[in-house]
């Protein structure tokens, strides 16, 4: 088949495209940048025009852009999309309802949430990764200058917009969001932070937080707010608060283009990259932790499968679908509080058989059962069974 692949701001493109063409596919990569994610006159006559230059059989993208939903249309053939985020605030369009449209949801809560409300083609798929490729990464070059006691990779959400409209709201809703972030923190794998959005706050929210939305987009200020607000903000203060616990009593190494400064104890190397040095970070190090955003409410963000498929020892918060796919202490370790985190800590870090076992038994279960190949193949069937 030929497929039309839209490139836009997402690690898995290079594993799902080689996965594509190992398979016996034919690509056209298109990466134009659109004015918005559900209108683009342009872009969209550009796509068109290669669809029908190229005689493609359907479009892919990594996450949705409601605008390719059109093309699709006026081309018919299907439009395939996996998420790699969650919620995809994208996806609250009128023009999810396609017919063309086949969804393929990372988060098993996101998925049930767009099922309810009759998306007709919608399936439940977790991400996936490339262990051949982090293998022969590693098989080449020494290791020692990444190898840490513990090691972070990702954000720590500084820059939110929380911090700088608190200073505006008034002092009722100041107390009431600093309670929700405290109160999502203590829960882990689960999100609370839209259902504690009630009608009366909401209505006070509207005098000072503006939400801007396009035509065709039905999301709303609770889940706009609870995301993009809200869930950034907790994510910051949960990072923050285990990288401060973990680093006064151990050697913590963290990975990111955040301003860490703050983190006196904390070793910030700065940004690394995702394909040439980030798998070396979690082979050689000896607890690799993962902190997984409120936002993504169940399911398994990229990072966990990262760790795991570079054959490093995972300590992550408890995430729903966790048990799904692996088991806590034979294939990664999951904590539900800080307290518990650094209580897991201190007993692997003493314990390295263990952690060795540990790291080895996740590797060779997602090198097994959860590669790119295994999801493409899904995906295939998936689709061409149902517009058949």
């Amino acid at each position: 088949m030929k497929i039309l692949v839209y490139k836009w701001k997402a690690y898995t493109y290079a594993d799902v495209c080689e996965t594509f063409e190992r398979l016996g596919h034919t690509l056209v990569i298109m990466e134009d940048k659109p004015v918005s994610y559900d209108e683009d006159p342009v872009v969209e006559s550009r796509v068109f025009n290669q669809i029908m230059q190229e005689k493609c059989d359907f479009v892919f993208s990594m996450n949705y852009f409601a605008m390719l939903t059109k093309v699709c249309e006026k081309a018919d053939i299907p439009y395939v999309i996996w998420t790699c985020d969650s919620p995809l605030i994208s996806m609250y369009h009128e023009n999810v309802f396609s017919p063309k449209n086949y969804f393929f949801i990372f988060d098993w809560m996101n998925y049930q949430e767009f099922k309810g409300m009759g998306v007709e083609h919608i399936w439940y798929l977790p991400l996936a990764v490339n262990t051949e490729r982090i293998d022969y990464l590693l098989s080449r070059g020494a290791l020692s200058a990444y190898a840490h006691e513990i090691a972070f990779v990702g954000s720590l959400y500084e820059k939110n917009s929380y911090d700088s409209l608190r200073k505006k709201l008034p002092e009722y809703l100041r107390g009431y969001f600093d309670a929700a972030i405290w109160a999502q923190q203590c829960i882990s794998g689960g999100n609370i932070l839209e259902e504690m959005l009630n009608v009366d706050v909401l209505e006070q929210l509207q005098q000072h937080f503006q939400l801007e939305k396009s035509k065709g987009s039905f999301s709303d200020l609770g889940l706009i707010f609870a995301t993009t607000v809200l869930g950034f903000k907790t994510a910051a203060e949960q990072r923050h608060r285990a990288l401060v616990e973990l680093s006064k009593k151990y050697s913590v190494t963290m990975y990111s283009n955040s301003d860490a400064s703050h983190l006196l104890r904390v070793e910030n190397r700065g940004s690394i990259d995702y394909w040439s040095g980030m798998p070396k970070v979690f082979r050689a190090s000896k607890i690799n932790l993962n902190i997984t955003i409120p936002n993504i409410k169940s399911g398994l963000p990229l990072r966990i499968w990262d760790v795991l498929g570079s054959k490093g020892f995972l300590l992550t918060n408890f995430q729903a679908e966790i048990p799904r796919y692996f088991k806590h202490k034979e294939d990664l370790v999951c904590f539900e509080s800080l307290q518990e985190m650094t209580e897991l800590v201190e007993y692997y870090l003493k314990h390295e058989d263990e952690r060795s076992r540990i790291a080895e038994n996740g590797w060779k279960k997602v090198k097994e059962l959860h590669t790119y190949e295994e999801r493409i193949r899904k995906i295939f069937a998936t689709v061409f069974t149902e517009a058949s």
